[in-house]
């Protein structure tokens, strides 16, 4: 009797020969791109973390075929030292997800302040100018009818230009990587690439304000001198701070976004010197403070008075204390009729309300 079972057995013999081949011939493959692999991680001085690394990398196996091997180069996977919290990685062979943002607004009311603001939403007052850095300039820009972008969380929203990368952001803000990182919606997994255009969210950060700063103290030549060489201030003022109008009803406190006092006032109110001094200033100012004087009082103190309708005196008068200097107004970046009132000491910003009289 015939065994059929022969051809059967004989068929399947020949069928796992094959597949035996095949599978050596892409085991020596896989060893192949490996030894490939180790060669240029050897000759550029990389490591087996990098190995890793680059293992995470999808490969383009045609690119190691024929005469493309002897111009395969670890640079084509990856040109950054392994020490980068972000490589950059082959642009056509990795894409991650984009940062994904949900924010709710707010439009700025009358005799809403950036304190008070904060404290409806349960943010601190930095938090304003986090997500708004217009604001970084001069906090009275929020003005009445302002749409305001109100972050979640305590931080700063930034935005994302060409180059820039976990490194840098973390030196810029003082924050680690990892609460970058940690941060959900910022979508960042390995290996934390940064997109330009896209919005990053770095926790506890606080904005950096932009501070105008008035021209140097006109000076003279000492009298103790004669070769002229010495310098000394026109004047020196007493050390005490007087009131520089006659209301007080203040429209906004002095803290980190607005380093002074707002005070409430018609236009065409006196305005005058806090204490006896040198102008420094006296005029439009481009950056958001309007018609502004400066008097710099030669004690390391400087006071200034912005949004003015008008000024009555001119860079290099001295002036003494509770003298007319302008009119208030509502000039530059105003919310309304106010003297913007600060005051420094060696360019420090004080609290007006602790020295003033």
């Amino acid at each position: 009797m015939e065994d059929k079972e022969g051809p059967l057995k004989r068929i399947g013999g020949h069928l796992a020969l094959v597949a035996a081949a095949v599978l050596l011939f892409i085991g020596a493959r896989s060893l192949w791109i490996s030894d490939v692999l180790d060669y240029q991680l050897e000759a550029e001085g990389e490591t087996g973390e990098d190995a890793f690394r680059i293992g995470q990398t999808p490969l383009n196996l045609e690119l190691l075929g024929g005469e493309a091997r002897s111009s395969f180069r670890l640079s084509d996977f990856t040109t950054r030292p392994k020490s980068s919290i972000s490589p950059n990685l082959y642009s056509e062979t990795f894409q991650g997800e984009m940062p994904h943002h949900e924010f709710i607004t707010y439009t700025v009311q009358p005799l809403d302040t950036p304190i008070g603001i904060a404290e409806k939403f349960g943010i601190k007052s930095e938090t304003i100018l986090g997500g708004n850095a217009y604001l970084s300039e001069e906090a009275s820009s929020m003005q009445v009818g302002v749409t305001l972008l109100i972050l979640p969380i305590d931080a700063v929203l930034h935005n994302v230009v060409e180059g820039e990368t976990l490194e840098g952001l973390e030196e810029l803000y003082g924050i680690a990587a990892d609460e970058i990182i940690s941060y959900g919606a910022n979508n960042l997994e390995f290996p934390y690439r940064l997109y330009p255009g896209t919005q990053i969210m770095v926790p506890g950060a606080v904005r950096e304000l932009f501070v105008w700063t008035a021209p140097s103290l006109p000076s003279r030549p000492s009298t103790s001198d004669s070769t002229g060489t010495g310098i000394t201030p026109l004047v020196q003022g007493t050390g005490i701070f007087l009131w520089p109008a006659g209301y007080r009803g203040i429209t906004q406190y002095f803290w980190y976004g607005h380093g002074a006092i707002d005070v409430g006032m018609p236009e065409g109110s006196p305005v005058t010197a806090a204490d006896t001094g040198t102008v420094t200033w006296a005029g439009w100012n481009i950056y958001g403070y309007g018609v502004l004087v400066v008097i710099n009082h030669g004690n390391g103190y400087e006071t200034y008075y912005g949004h003015l309708n008008n000024v009555g005196v001119v860079p290099g008068q001295v002036v003494n204390q509770g003298q007319y200097i302008g009119a208030s107004g509502n000039t530059g970046r105003s919310s309304g009729p106010h003297l913007h009132f600060e005051v420094r000491y060696f360019n420090s910003m004080l609290e007006p309300l602790s020295i003033l009289q």
